[in-house]
This record gives structure tokens, C-alpha cells and sequence, in this order.
């Protein structure tokens, strides 16, 4: 496949990108900061500069003859509720937009654990909850082939391939989330139109995705 993958200079971008190189798929790294762009030709991936601020026509083309779309970034946590709104929200949206435009249907969103569940919200970083809230919902009504991903707490652990769907709380290495993404968009049959909710655990990821269904 053709991935574009936005936020690709991110924590989880940056694992998944060799990941998806190594299985023979041809990646787009969507990329803020042209200064980044050494780093993901060493990846494997090839640059692309992509600013979620723009207009969906002005995104559109970018995405044109990809076969599928990956949205991981995030505004970060030192920037503020401005940014989480623009990016994290308005920003998805825009790219959910530009992939209709580009007749772009596969959509994977990484989201969170719990953002369909208001009252276990994190008190610090509720203005991201409600964005990934938001974000999510439009894109299940977004006429996309979506599939989102809720992983929990992330850590900077080695990946376990192992894994807990359905958890009521937990971690999940960075690593294993990039493996999960590579995992939905190698099978497409079975995860287009679901939602996962995950931490590391002790099932193998084929496994797991079966359990989730």
C-alpha cells in the first residue's frame, strides 16, 4: 500500500514507519518542520510537508494516489487548548475533508482509552479528551473506511506483541501501538468500521482483534 501517514515525526510515527517499510509499503511522512525531513528519508519514508492548518482543497492533493490515510499527530502537551482545538480537532477534520476530496477511504485515527467515557476523562488534559471525542465522532459519520484506536497510558517500554482489548485501564508501550496500526491496515476485512480499545496484555495481536469483534 500507499500510506500517508500525518504526524509522522511524532513518538509513535517514528516506530511506525520503519515498521510499515520493512512489510514492503511505500510511506508518505506528513511533516510540520522541513528540518525533520532527513529523518524520515532515513526512515525509509519520503517527505512530505503538511501543515493541518490549511484547507482541505490545499491538503487533497497531497493525499492523491494513496491507498490509505494514518493520523497520529498530536499539538503536544506544551502547547495549549488553542492548539489542541486547531490540531488535535479542527485539524483532523480538515484531513478527514482532504481524504474525501481525494477520494482517500481508509482512515485509521489513533484516539485514547476512554474518550467515549466522560467521567474517567483525565482532569489535566481534559480539552484533549473532548477534541478526540469530537474527532472521532465525525469521522465515524465521515462516510470513511475508518478505524480507531484507543490505546491506553503510552510508555517508551520495548514492544510485547502482546496485548488486552476491552481493558478497564492500563499501558501500552508506543511500540505495540504502531504494530497495532500496521496490524488494522494489513486487514482491512475485519477492522474497517471498529473501534479498539487496548493496552498491552498477554494475547498476540491477530488474537486480540479477533476477541475485540
Amino acid at each position: 500500500m500507499k500510506i500517508f501517514v500525518i504526524g509522522a515525526h511524532g513518538n509513535i510515527g517514528q516506530l511506525l514507519i520503519p515498521k510499515l517499510v520493512a512489510a514492503g509499503h511505500n510511506v508518505s511522512a506528513g511533516i510540520r518542520n522541513d528540518a525533520q525531513a532527513t529523518e524520515m528519508t532515513a526512515l525509509g519514508a519520503t517527505p512530505v510537508s503538511f501543515d493541518l492548518t490549511k484547507q482541505p482543497k490545499e491538503l487533497a492533493p497531497l493525499f492523491a494516489d494513496h491507498d490509505a490515510i494514518v493520523f497520529t499527530a498530536g499539538s503536544g502537551g506544551k502547547t495549549g487548548d488553542d492548539q489542541t482545538l486547531l490540531v488535535d480537532l479542527d485539524g483532523a477534520v480538515r484531513s478527514m475533508a482532504a481524504a474525501k476530496i481525494a477520494d482517500v477511504k481508509r482512515y485509521v485515527m489513533v484516539s485514547a482509552l476512554f474518550v467515549e467515557e466522560r467521567a474517567k476523562w483525565p482532569e489535566s488534559i481534559k480539552p484533549y479528551y473532548a477534541a478526540k471525542y469530537y474527532a472521532d465522532h465525525w469521522l465515524e459519520f465521515s462516510g470513511l473506511d475508518w478505524t480507531i484506536l484507543r490505546p491506553g497510558t503510552l510508555t517508551n517500554d520495548a514492544g510485547t506483541a502482546q496485548f488486552t482489548m476491552q481493558p478497564t485501564g492500563g499501558k501500552v508501550a508506543r511500540a505495540d501501538v504502531a504494530a497495532m496500526i500496521q496490524a488494522v491496515l494489513e486487514n482491512p476485512a475485519q477492522t474497517i468500521h471498529h473501534k479498539y480499545s487496548f493496552v498491552n496484555g498477554d494475547l498476540p495481536i491477530q488474537q486480540a482483534i479477533e476477541q475485540a469483534d
